[in-house]
C-alpha cells in the first residue's frame, strides 16, 4: 500500500512538471508587450531619392476616329484624305511610336517647303504633293534606298535621265533640290494625266504605272485606289495611308504634344556661274568659308569638285565666300583649279572605273549575255560584274544592270555599237512612262504590235521611260 501511495505521488509529481513545461512553452511564444512607438524604431527599410529619366513625355490618349476624320476633313483641298483603320495605323505610327521622326520633319520642313510650295503653284500642281517628300526621303537631298532611288523625290537612275537628271561621277541632279523638284512636277502631272486621280497616281510615283495599271485590271477595271487597293503590291497598299499620315501628323503635331523649336534653315548664299574645274576644299580655304557649307548648299556635288566639262555651271556659295571671291576671283579660280589632277589620280586609285563616266541602268532581255552586254556599252564583262556585285556570268530576263558608260562631252559624236541603223526619214515615237506596245499601237493609226517590234528589232515587249521607238 505504502508503495501504491509513493508511485501515485511521483506520477503527480510528474504531471505536474510537465503541465508547468507546457505552460512555459507557450509562454515563450507569446508577443511580449511593448511600447507603440518602438515599431517605429526597428523598421529597417531604407528610403532613397530616385531621379526620373528627363526625356519622359506626356504622350495624350488616342483620339477617336471621328475626331481625327473631322481634323483630316479641314484638312483636305484636292487630294482626297480618306480616314480609315490603315491611316491610323500611321497616324499611331507618327504620332506615338515615331516621334522622333515627326521632329525631324518639323525641324527640316522650312528647309524646302517654300521651294516645294512655289514649284506646285508653277506646274498648277496641289499643293497638298508638298508632304510627298516626307515619305520618299524625310527631306533628305542625299538619301538613297536600298532600290538605289536617289534624292528629295526618290527617283531611279533610268526615270532621272528620262526627266532630263544628269547622274555622273562628279554630280547628281537627282540631289539638286530645285532640278528634282522640277522633275516631280513634271512626272506627277503626267501621272495624273494617266489616271485622273490623285491616290492612284501616287501609288503609280512609288511602283510605276505599269504595276498600277495591272493592279487595275485584276480588280475588275475599279477606278478608285480603295478599290484597287487589295491588288497592289505591299508597299505601295501603305504609300498612300502614309502620304496621308504624315499631312495630318505635321499638321496636328501640338495635338499630340510633338513640338519642335528647332529649325534647320538654308544659309544666306549667293549664286557663282562655273566652267572650269573647281576644287571645293581649296576654295573654300580662300574664301574663308567651309567644305561643310558647300555641301549643304549644293548637295547634287558629288565629290566636292565641279568637273572641267565646258559646260557652264551655277553653284551655290555663302554670301561672305561671294564677296571674298569677287575681290581676288582670278587667283581663287586658278588656285581651286589645281586640285583636279590629285582629285583624278585618287579617282583611277580606286580601280572602280566609273571615273568620267555617267551612271546608266539596263534590264536583261531574252537572248541577252554579259559579253554582248559589254559590247554594246563598250564596257568589260569585269566592270559588268563589278558593278553589280555578280559572281557567275547568270543572268536573268528583267535584271537590272547598272552601267557606267563613257561620258558624251561637246561636240563628240557616239557611233551606235549594234549593227541596227534607222531610216533617215523614219518618225520616232518617245516612250512615256507607262506605256506598252498596247497603248502604243492604240494610239498611233495604222501601226500594229508586230510591226513596231520589226522596225525597233524589239526581243522582248519591255520597255524603258524616254526611249526613241520607230513607228513608221
Amino acid at each position: 500500500m505504502k508503495r501504491i501511495t509513493t508511485i501515485f505521488f511521483s506520477f503527480t509529481i510528474s504531471t505536474l512538471a510537465i503541465a508547468q513545461n507546457v505552460d512555459e512553452k507557450k509562454d515563450s511564444i507569446s508577443i511580449a508587450t511593448s511600447p507603440v512607438d518602438s515599431l517605429v524604431l526597428k523598421d529597417t527599410v531604407k528610403t532613397e531619392l530616385v531621379s526620373l529619366p528627363s526625356n519622359l513625355e506626356f504622350i495624350p490618349a488616342d483620339e477617336t476616329p471621328e475626331l481625327i476624320a473631322d481634323r483630316l476633313s479641314c484638312l483636305q483641298q484636292t487630294i482626297p484624305l480618306t480616314y480609315n483603320s490603315k491611316v491610323h495605323a500611321f497616324i499611331d505610327y507618327f504620332s506615338v511610336r515615331d516621334r522622333d521622326y515627326t521632329r525631324m520633319v518639323l525641324r527640316r520642313k522650312d528647309l524646302y517647303f517654300p521651294l516645294f510650295e512655289k514649284k506646285l503653284k508653277q506646274y498648277n500642281l496641289p499643293d497638298e504633293l508638298k508632304y510627298l517628300s516626307i515619305i520618299e526621303s524625310g527631306l533628305n537631298p542625299r538619301a538613297i534606298s536600298i532600290a538605289r532611288a536617289v534624292g528629295l523625290w526618290q527617283f531611279m537612275s533610268g526615270t532621272g535621265r528620262y526627266l532630263g537628271l544628269r547622274n555622273d561621277w562628279y554630280t547628281d541632279d537627282r540631289m539638286d533640290p530645285e532640278k528634282a523638284t522640277d522633275a516631280a512636277c513634271q512626272y506627277l502631272t503626267q501621272l495624273y494625266s494617266i489616271f485622273h486621280d490623285w491616290p492612284l497616281a501616287l501609288a503609280a510615283y512609288n511602283s510605276g504605272p505599269g504595276t498600277v495599271r495591272w493592279a487595275i485590271r485584276r480588280s475588275g477595271y475599279k477606278k478608285s485606289f480603295w478599290e484597287v487597293y487589295p491588288f497592289l503590291p505591299r508597299e505601295t497598299r501603305s504609300y498612300v495611308p502614309q502620304f496621308i499620315a504624315i499631312i495630318y501628323s505635321v499638321n496636328y503635331a501640338a495635338e499630340h504634344n510633338i513640338f519642335e523649336e528647332a529649325r534647320e534653315e538654308i544659309l544666306p548664299h549667293d549664286t557663282l556661274s562655273v566652267n572650269q574645274f573647281l576644287h571645293f576644299d581649296t576654295f573654300a580655304k580662300l574664301t574663308g568659308t567651309c567644305v561643310e557649307d558647300l555641301q549643304l548648299l549644293n548637295p547634287h556635288i558629288r565629290k566636292n569638285a565641279i568637273p572641267d566639262d565646258g559646260k557652264l555651271r551655277v553653284i551655290k556659295v555663302p554670301k561672305v565666300a561671294k564677296e571674298n571671291f569677287s575681290v581676288n576671283r582670278k587667283m581663287i579660280l586658278d588656285s581651286a583649279a589645281r586640285g583636279k589632277k590629285e582629285l583624278e589620280a585618287l579617282a583611277k586609285a580606286v580601280n572602280d572605273f566609273t571615273y568620267g563616266r555617267d551612271r546608266d541602268v539596263y534590264y536583261v532581255r531574252n537572248g541577252d549575255a554579259l559579253g554582248t552586254i559589254a559590247q554594246r556599252f563598250g564596257v568589260s564583262i569585269r566592270n559588268l560584274k563589278e558593278w553589280n556585285n555578280l559572281r557567275g556570268n547568270l543572268i536573268r530576263i528583267g535584271q537590272c544592270l547598272i552601267i557606267w558608260v563613257p561620258s558624251i562631252k561637246p561636240g563628240r559624236q557616239i557611233v551606235p555599237t549594234t549593227s541596227y541603223v534607222s531610216p533617215k526619214d523614219s518618225k520616232t515615237y518617245t516612250v512615256q512612262p507607262g506605256d506598252t506596245l498596247w497603248d502604243i499601237s492604240k494610239k498611233l493609226p495604222g501601226i500594229t504590235i508586230e510591226k513596231i517590234r520589226s522596225l525597233n528589232n524589239l526581243k522582248s515587249s519591255h520597255l524603258q521611260p524616254g526611249q526613241k521607238l520607230i513607228v513608221g
